[in-house]
């Protein structure tokens, strides 16, 4: 009887966004806004704030906003066929009733249950970026296909309905990604990547699966791009943005931002370029000092933390922002409560197996090739995790390594998690103690900022 209700539902879902689909990429999408929203309603009911169903409908109610603008040119400017998939299933199946289903699992088996499992198909890459987790790891190391079926099947049962590829370069096992959008059509697939093995056959499988889409690696102009990148990249990754905007298939960019270059990344030569390009959404990276070799000299500096944290906001602003989806998941800490990693929002499967926090803390109690998935969200440093979230009341203090170094050190002795570092185990009093100097000189800073955003 659920699974008839469930393909009812789903089917509504469906009928109701190619009908959205279909009638914006000829006229303006806004006058059935209204009705996506209710179905929208019916299915989380409670599970969302009134509040928030009221945001939706005001953006609706304006098509003149900056995000039904953007809504307007997402739709107008993309196949119709890789919306409509992606949307069903990170949005219903993932945000909506995945989401209700993984809080159900969560409260049951008293663990996180995230709403997105990370996978390293291969520890291979054709770069050494700095400031890039991957660059650190040797590259003998692959997930099989096998475990990451198998890993996908059990996280949909947790409610679990979307993946993202990171590495190495992920599109090194391009047939093996794309026969795991087939096995699953459920799931919403995406990857990081460099950007320098996309083809125009490799856009025809993507738009064929309809289910899988990419962020494309970069960090500023050809000058500071290609110091970190190496020669040439830049050249590589506009051309594969422009290749899959002649396909209509939508794309964002990864940015890791440092001291260096945070100024350029978030310009507004550098946002309209990419723009332009036909970029639809950013993520943002802060710059972490992880590996035995990594350097603090790229570590912002609280006066340029607080420029980024500023910055980002402006540039998502309603009224003079850009028409550019940005997420800068050290600063937005306070719209996701705190920390999202240790499977309270996602998960790291390493190349190796090793289920970790998250993709910067290379610490683990267990590995997928010996467990299954909920098990290795039940090991000990995970369920540290889960008892510790938010690890400050201060939500642009999160992380427990770059900003509260002392949680990490207790929580990674204290379950005995080892170092699953694929180049050379790092202790994690070597980590920490690079983070404490940040942490002491941002902590005041922090604390001001707070006081002046949330003084009512």
């Amino acid at each position: 009887m659920q699974s008839i209700l469930h393909a009812a539902e789903r089917k509504a879902f469906q009928l109701a966004l190619d009908h959205l689909i279909q009638k914006g990429q000829k006229e303006d999408a806004a006058a059935l806004a209204d009705s996506l929203i209710g179905l929208i309603k019916r299915i989380m009911g409670d599970s969302w704030s009134e509040d928030s169903y009221v945001r939706l409908h005001d953006i609706a109610a304006n098509p003149d906003s900056k995000w039904a603008r953007y809504a307007d040119r997402v739709i107008k400017d993309t196949d119709p066929v890789i919306l409509s998939k992606f949307l069903l299933n990170a949005a219903y199946e993932g945000g909506f009733r995945g989401y209700k289903t993984s809080e159900e699992a969560s409260k049951e088996y008293q663990c996180n249950i995230p709403w997105i499992v990370l996978m390293d198909p291969t520890s291979a890459c054709n770069m050494r970026c700095t400031g890039c987790w991957a660059a650190e790891y040797g590259h003998q190391q692959n997930l099989s296909y096998e475990v990451m079926d198998r890993v996908l099947t059990e996280g949909k049962e947790l409610g679990i309905h979307a993946c993202l590829f990171t590495g190495g370069e992920p599109l090194v096992r391009k047939a093996d990604i794309i026969r795991l959008c087939e096995t699953h059509p459920d799931v919403a697939f995406h990857a990081f990547t460099n950007g320098t093995l996309i083809d125009d056959a490799f856009c025809r499988e993507m738009l064929r699966v309809g289910n899988f889409f990419l962020s494309v690696s970069i960090e500023g102009f050809r000058e500071a791009n290609d110091s970190r990148r190496g020669a040439g990249h830049f050249d590589q990754a506009m051309q594969a943005m422009e290749l899959m905007r002649s396909y209509r298939i939508p794309f964002g960019v990864s940015v890791c931002y440092t001291s260096r270059n945070y100024l350029d990344v978030t310009s507004d030569a550098f946002l309209d370029m990419l723009i332009e390009k036909g970029c639809v959404f950013a993520w943002f990276f802060h710059y972490m000092p992880v590996g035995m070799n990594a350097s603090t000299e790229l570590l912002l500096s609280p006066e340029q933390r607080t420029y980024m944290k500023n910055r980002i906001r402006f540039i998502r602003d309603s009224e003079d922002g850009k028409p550019l989806f940005c997420i800068d998941f050290q600063n937005d800490g306070e719209f996701a409560g705190g920390c999202v990693a240790g499977g309270r929002r996602y998960c790291h499967i390493n190349a190796a197996g090793d289920v970790e926090p998250c993709v910067f803390i290379h610490y683990s109690g267990a590995n997928v090739y010996e467990k299954s998935l909920l098990d290795c969200l039940r090991q000990p440093l995970f369920l540290a995790y889960h008892e510790g979230q938010p690890f400050n009341d201060n939500m642009l203090r999160p992380c427990p390594m770059l900003e509260n170094p002392e949680i990490l050190r207790e929580l990674v002795k204290k379950t005995g998690a080892k170092s699953t570092d694929l180049e050379a185990p790092e202790p994690v009093d070597h980590l920490c103690d690079k983070c404490q100097s940040y942490a002491a000189n941002w902590a005041p800073v922090a604390e001001k900022l707070w006081q002046e955003d949330h003084a009512n």
